[in-house]
């Protein structure tokens, strides 16, 4: 059974160095095991996929902003977030039209769920890492 996970987030604006962007262009969630910091081959053939279907992707900044569950204590889950946004920056610098300086870090660990962490459903939803594409011209 293929199964499908669909994440809303609501993002008002962004502001990087004294420029304000409206709404994001893209969003992109990739989901991690419990403690994990490994994106499966499916899901990195879906993000590269996901990238080459990007029209001009260079155009873009890219926030990449990490959750964790709320499993372990919060220096485990800070690094934990830290150890999963390098993970899928990684994967997006290998599209040689991304480049290092058009990447964004927010690591938010434990803090700021978007889901009920007493939930078994919930814990898994909030351990991702969203990649939000905002154009820049």
């Amino acid at each position: 059974m293929k199964q499908v996970l669909i994440v809303i987030t609501l993002l008002i604006s962004l502001s990087v160095s004294g420029q304000s962007f409206g709404e994001p262009s893209y969003i992109r969630s990739v989901y991690f095991g419990g403690g994990s910091s490994y994106v499966n081959s499916q899901q990195s053939k879906q993000l590269l996929a996901f990238l080459d279907s990007i029209p001009n992707v260079h155009n873009f900044l890219i926030t990449v902003h990490s959750h964790t569950d709320n499993v372990g204590g919060s220096d485990y889950n800070e690094a934990l977030s830290e150890s999963r946004s390098q993970s899928v920056i990684r994967l997006l610098l290998e599209n040689e039209n991304i480049k290092k300086e058009s990447i964004e870090i927010k690591d938010f660990g434990l803090f700021n769920p978007t889901y009920d962490n007493t939930t078994n459903y919930g814990r898994r939803m909030n351990r991702r890492v969203d990649v939000i594409f905002w154009l820049t011209i």
